[in-house]
């Protein structure tokens, strides 16, 4: 996954991609998990859909879309600057399926 900061992020939803911006900490062991299952499930979605920011970085996104914890998902459908936030990560395919519910 590609780390990208806040000015990217904001680039990219501005523009309309079809992103999932994957939010951690460091020091995470839980988010060090989830971002194991995003990077199998990264193989099975189109390249770069998949990105990860760390949210000690990104202060105004987490602030405007209200991030209560870490990890967290936010799916951009391209259509809408509001993600849809995924803070349980179960499995690979649950991860898969959300994301592409939410691509499509």
């Amino acid at each position: 996954m590609r780390e990208i900061g806040q000015k990217e992020a904001r680039r990219a939803i501005w523009e309309g991609c079809k992103l999932a911006l994957f939010v951690y900490t460091p020091m995470c062991g839980t988010c060090a998990a989830a971002r194991r299952m995003l990077e199998v499930a990264e193989h099975l979605l189109p390249e770069g859909a998949v990105v990860q920011s760390n949210i000690n970085y990104i202060p105004e996104l987490v602030q405007e879309y209200r991030i209560s914890s870490v990890p967290a998902l936010l799916v951009y459908n391209g259509e809408n600057e509001i993600p849809e936030i995924i803070y349980k990560m179960e499995s690979v395919e649950h991860l898969l399926n959300r994301i592409r519910s939410v691509m499509e």
